[in-house]
């Protein structure tokens, strides 16, 4: 072994993905209410219009759930309101 860390699983700790707390994620209801739109389904006209924004953290594909990160969200609309207006 050379020191490098190693999950449960045996993949080195460079590869696993970073631990979210359940209790920061949304769903795309929720990052409308956030970003002040009217409909969840304005969150994916964002999600092209903006390459910046952050993406979901879990997306299970069409039709699936999409989770984000609340203070993702957040900072990335706080700053777009510090930068727009």
């Amino acid at each position: 072994m050379t020191g490098e860390a190693l999950s449960l699983t045996g993949v080195s700790s460079d590869r696993v993905s970073p631990r979210v707390d359940t209790e920061d994620l949304i769903d795309a209801r929720a990052v409308a209410e956030v970003l002040g739109l009217r409909h969840r389904n304005t969150v994916s006209q964002y999600q092209r219009q903006y390459a910046d924004m952050p993406r979901p953290v879990l997306d299970l594909g069409r039709g699936r759930p999409r989770l984000w990160r609340h203070s993702q969200i957040q900072r990335w609309h706080d700053d777009r309101r510090g930068t727009d207006g």
